[in-house]
């Protein structure tokens, strides 16, 4: 039981959560899969089973700690360990920063930094404990590293998740511990994001709906997108084995990264602290 190699992942019921689960389960690994749609759970459940592998499916809302303490849980009582945890789960809200509500913000923040966090906080203590190599990959988004309009308060989530992951890195290399970090920025691929205003609580409904022409961009990004949810997945396990810490998986993001550097740089060489090269900004 304990040679048997787990892989547990987050928003499994579709997208790239979905085909991660199914690339783990080509691994031969035994996959443990949350998602907060019971219908869509289990349509990943009956694929994995289909494949010949062990699997565990709970509904978890990630934005509550007690529910991905409790997942992690039974993961460790099933199998006492785990080898790659996928944070993968995720939400968007669209529109100005501006329109962003009280409840844009609580509950965008609640899936896709606090699930992150609330992921690493129930599963890595456990990790470290087992002493096994194990492997975490955070998913954040291209957005985590450019800021396209009309997406604020998806954009600031997302770069929580790139810092957080950062963060984790050199926490885990400081302690010594034999587990990777990827975080991973996709650009759009055809997943359900989207719509993801399907699973918003009613208690965090109020929002401003975004003018059509910010649907109208995703839906025609996702559609002319060459990358899809499949080859996410597939580059994401090539990355772990290969020690990858950012995953970008669509040509464009690195042009924008690059364009948003270049401004960076060019911007302090014009300042105070450029200029002096090792100055600092002085009261007046």
């Amino acid at each position: 039981m304990t040679a048997l190699r787990v892989a547990v992942v987050t928003g499994a019921g579709s997208g790239i959560g979905r085909e991660l689960a199914l690339a783990c389960a080509k691994e031969g690994m035994a996959v443990a899969i949350a998602d907060i749609e019971p219908v869509a759970l289990h349509e990943t459940e009956t694929l994995l089973k289909s494949m010949g592998v062990p699997c565990l499916a709970m509904r978890v809302d990630v934005s509550r700690s007690s529910e991905v303490e409790t997942f992690a849980r039974t993961c460790w009582e099933t199998w006492e360990h785990v080898d790659w945890l996928f944070n993968n789960a995720g939400v968007a809200v669209l529109g100005p920063a501006w329109d962003a509500t009280d409840d844009d913000w609580d509950w965008v923040f609640g899936v896709n930094v606090r699930g992150v966090a609330n992921g690493v906080r129930s599963f890595v203590p456990r990790m470290r404990r087992s002493g096994r190599p194990a492997h975490v990959v955070n998913t954040a988004s291209a957005a985590g590293l450019a800021a396209p309009p009309g997406s604020a308060v998806y954009c600031a989530s997302k770069h929580a998740v790139v810092a957080f992951s950062e963060c984790l890195a050199q926490d885990l290399e400081q302690a010594g511990v034999p587990i990777g970090v990827s975080v991973l920025c996709p650009s759009l691929v055809q997943t359900g994001i989207g719509q993801s205003q399907r699973n918003r609580p009613p208690d965090l409904s109020q929002t401003v709906a975004p003018a059509a022409s910010y649907d109208e961009r995703v839906r025609l990004g996702m559609a002319a997108s060459a990358v899809s949810a499949a080859d996410v997945a597939a580059f994401t396990l090539q990355a772990i084995r290969s020690g990858l810490f950012y995953l970008v998986t669509h040509p464009q993001t690195g042009i924008s990264v690059e364009r948003k550097m270049n401004r960076i740089l060019t911007d302090f060489r014009a300042g105070p602290a450029g200029g002096d090269r090792g100055g600092a900004l002085k009261n007046t």
